[in-house]
């Protein structure tokens, strides 16, 4: 080694050429990743197709319409082709009945069909090969089933009472949203309906504008004989006579009481 040869020392200035700039202060390194993680630069921001990425919206959640109308109607008129094909008796009832018989409800739940038991596997076999699912429920007086995310419920009895030829041939033909079906009969309907109030079970408020609207096609003896050991209907209908909603019934002790007045005054 030549002792007299200088010593070369790093270039510690700025590089020359056609990149030459002024010099910048080094950025810190990236950290380092986590074991089993890709490099920030490598993750992609999410995006609103990505189900699994965290929400960055502020909005809250919206509710569910509460007026299932239409949808409910949908399921109604495919359920009810289905059922006009199958030669079985059957009738709509529930909710969709009083909206078919012209009063104004909203349809939230379900809609609901009558047949007999002995008809079940025949409709239920054609619901399937028209692709509606069936469930079979824990009970044994109806089959439910699905169609277009609604419910369907097929019902042998109406409020513990069987569903019969006779109430089934009672029913009205009317139009369900442009489709002709057999709708239970005012009568019955008031009927099912008022069986089903209980000491659990007893909002008027739902059934008055009901019994206001079909008041005119009802048989009002008839659900009297038909529900008089039902003390919420007979509270209802004594309710009913109050509003003037229907006409008024003679108590038993009336007459007795008037005989007992006049008595009186003829001792006088």
């Amino acid at each position: 080694m030549n002792l007299m040869e200088p010593t070369r020392r790093p270039i510690t200035g700025p590089p020359t050429g056609p990149t030459a700039g002024p010099a910048a202060e080094p950025a810190s390194p990236p950290p380092a990743p986590e074991e089993g993680r890709p490099p920030l630069a490598a993750v992609h921001p999410p995006s609103e197709d990505d189900h699994e990425a965290p929400s960055t919206r502020t909005d809250p959640p919206q509710p569910l319409p509460p007026d299932h109308t239409q949808a409910i109607l949908e399921a109604t008129k495919e359920v009810g082709a289905v059922l006009k094909t199958s030669g079985c008796p059957f009738a709509l009832v529930g909710s969709v009945a009083v909206y078919a018989h012209g009063i104004p409800v909203r349809l939230q739940h379900d809609t609901d069909f009558a047949l007999r038991a002995e008809d079940a596997e025949t409709v239920t076999r054609l619901l399937r090969r028209r692709g509606i699912r069936i469930v079979e429920p824990p009970e044994d007086w109806l089959v439910k089933a699905r169609s277009g995310g609604e419910e369907i419920d097929l019902i042998f009895a109406l409020a513990g009472r069987p569903v019969t030829r006779e109430l089934l041939e009672r029913a009205w033909t009317l139009p369900v949203d442009s489709v002709h079906m057999p709708v239970i009969d005012p009568t019955d309907l008031l009927v099912g309906r008022l069986d089903a109030l209980s000491e659990h079970h007893c909002d008027f408020g739902p059934l008055l504008p009901v019994a206001r609207g079909l008041r005119e096609r009802v048989d009002w003896d008839r659900v009297r004989a038909e529900t008089h050991d039902k003390p919420m209907a007979v509270a209802f209908l004594y309710l009913l006579e109050l509003l003037d909603v229907i006409p008024r019934t003679t108590a038993a002790g009336d007459g007795g009481n008037d005989e007992a007045g006049d008595g009186g005054n003829d001792d006088d």
